[in-house]
């Protein structure tokens, strides 16, 4: 089962605001939110995709080994965060 884009996409936003605009999240921690039952693996798919949509739209950045990375091409182990305006 997963979570519509919208839901996701808020889900995401949401623990940022949280955190603050210093801190990141694992899509990890998103996809448990987002999960009613253990099966948390299934949202992982979900959250890239939005991950990716609001990082294209500016919303977020996703972060590689503590770097912003395209949102468009990118693999591996990565964290979400919001951007930073210095």
């Amino acid at each position: 089962m997963t979570a519509d884009p919208t839901a996701i996409a808020t889900a995401i936003l949401g623990l940022l605001a949280t955190r603050g605009a210093d801190r990141t999240v694992s899509p990890e921690e998103v996809a448990r939110s987002l999960a009613q039952d253990s099966d948390w693996h299934s949202y992982l798919g979900g959250v890239r995709r939005a991950a990716v949509s609001l990082a294209l739209d500016g919303r977020l950045v996703i972060y590689r080994k503590g770097k912003a990375v395209d949102p468009a091409d990118f693999k591996g182990v990565y964290r979400l965060g919001l951007p930073r305006h210095d």
